[in-house]
């Protein structure tokens, strides 16, 4: 492949909140320089059109017989099948619509019937159902700790494997601190052949390259619509049907029964056994839409957006004195765009203070719900993370460049104080100023891991 490119602005789709224009301490106003599509992505202005053009024919689902009912039922379904289209889920794989990633993997945890082996570099969507399942012995995992290097990871895998049984592997698809990743492949052959299936947390993955259920041999894929570009509050889980159709219904309620009598409950099967309740079907209006629209993106155009786009954040945090970018891998390859990183021995909390407040930068800073990856990285006390996305114009990482770049040379111009665990600025001049009020400034100004991150 030639050396990636950038169009003039950098983005690759339009999103909602692209030029949304935010106040400066120095009294300016700047647009805003989104670098958090990590933790939330902005909804495509594609995928918002579709919910307003939707809405009006919003009712109940599967069980109406008025006409917006049955249209709002097929808008769901369909919807569904787009989604699993998506990811080229199989024929008789089933897709479950959840609320995020964390939901699914909650759900899946009471489908597998057996032992789970985790990675310690997981995020905390992809560890904590597991370790923490709860009276059954038969879902107890193993969190094994990853080596340095990606040979060396697939080599400890397969010798745990070895001394198995396993029912299933689980690991991220896409590092949600460095972007890296295992080789599915590998990973999917090496499971395979000890009998144990292999989920993928695609929260990071799905969002910015291809994936296919398909064609990797993956059984289960789990993501988010909030990261997707469709923050309307829905997510899929998508993979082979018998666990999901005798595992433990996920919700007891409506919708996810046959029939029920004081005595007994007879359960649907997947996917209406795990979704019970009147469920999010402009949520699942919006994640369809946006996968149409990413799924009719040219091939490849995904991948040199953000490979060119992290190359040119790569390369100027390099000309930064002090700054370390995090690294799992030495010999990971394919990154997304999620790049982790300090600046010498400054407080993470502080620099996104700063950014936000004094550049209007928005960057995540913390432990990024990957406790265990950043300890083993030597940065307990957290980092800051820039991660771009398909509305991300180079602007943005230029600015990003040249804030760090004054901060090493002569720190801050406004004054900041730690208040209730979050670094704010000291009489900060934008409260009250177009609506925003003190505590919209405070969280405008970032907010550092004391909040779980």
């Amino acid at each position: 492949m030639s050396a990636p490119t950038l169009s003039r602005t950098g983005a690759l789709l339009p999103v909602v909140g692209g030029d949304t224009p935010v106040p400066l301490v120095d009294g300016r106003t700047v647009p805003y320089a989104n670098l958090d599509y990590a933790a939330s992505a902005p909804a495509l202005t594609a995928v918002a059109d579709r919910v307003n053009e939707v809405l009006p024919l919003y009712a109940s689902v599967h069980r109406g017989a008025g006409y917006l009912s049955q249209v709002s039922t097929a808008l769901y379904e369909t919807s569904r099948r787009t989604i699993a289209d998506f990811v080229r889920a199989r024929e008789d794989d089933v897709a479950v619509i959840v609320r995020n990633t964390t939901d699914a993997l909650n759900l899946l945890a009471g489908c597998v019937p057996g032992r789970v082996l985790v990675l310690d570099c997981e995020h905390h969507a992809n560890l904590l159902p597991w370790v923490h399942s709860v009276g059954d012995d038969r879902r107890r995992a193993t969190v094994l700790t990853s080596a340095d290097t990606v040979a060396g990871t697939l080599d400890l895998l397969r010798a745990e494997l070895a001394r198995g049984p396993y029912a299933l592997v689980t690991l991220t698809g896409a590092s949600n601190v460095t972007g890296e990743s295992l080789p599915l492949d590998r990973v999917v052959d090496l499971a395979h052949a000890a009998g144990a299936r292999v989920l993928v947390d695609g929260a990071q993955l799905v969002p910015h390259r291809r994936f296919s259920l398909a064609d990797t041999g993956v059984d289960y894929v789990a993501f988010s619509g909030h990261k997707t570009y469709a923050p309307f509050g829905a997510g899929a889980l998508i993979g082979r049907r018998d666990w999901l159709d005798s595992g433990t219904p996920y919700l007891a309620g409506g919708g996810a029964v046959r029939d029920v009598r004081t005595d007994r409950t007879l359960w649907q099967p997947a996917p209406a056994r795990h979704e019970a309740g009147s469920p999010n079907v402009l949520g699942a209006v919006a994640l369809a839409a946006a996968c149409q629209e990413l799924a009719a993106l040219p091939d490849g155009a995904l991948v040199e957006h953000e490979e060119a786009l992290r190359r040119r954040l790569l390369d100027g945090l390099s000309t930064i004195p002090g700054v370390r970018v995090l690294r799992l891998w030495p010999d990971s390859t394919d990154p997304i765009g999620v790049v982790a990183f300090t600046v010498g021995d400054d407080d993470p909390g502080l620099v996104a203070a700063y950014l936000s407040a004094e550049w209007g930068i928005g960057v995540r800073d913390g432990r990024f719900c990957a406790h265990p990856l950043l300890a083993r990285l030597g940065v307990t006390g957290g980092a800051l993370r820039a991660s771009v996305g398909v509305g991300t114009p180079v602007e943005a990482v230029d600015r990003l460049i040249e804030a760090l770049r004054v901060w090493t040379e002569r720190g801050p111009r406004a004054e900041y104080d730690v208040r209730d665990g979050c670094w704010t600025v000291v009489d900060d001049p934008r409260s009250g100023v177009d609506g925003i009020d003190a505590l919209a400034a405070t969280a405008a100004a970032g907010c550092g891991p004391v909040v779980g991150e």
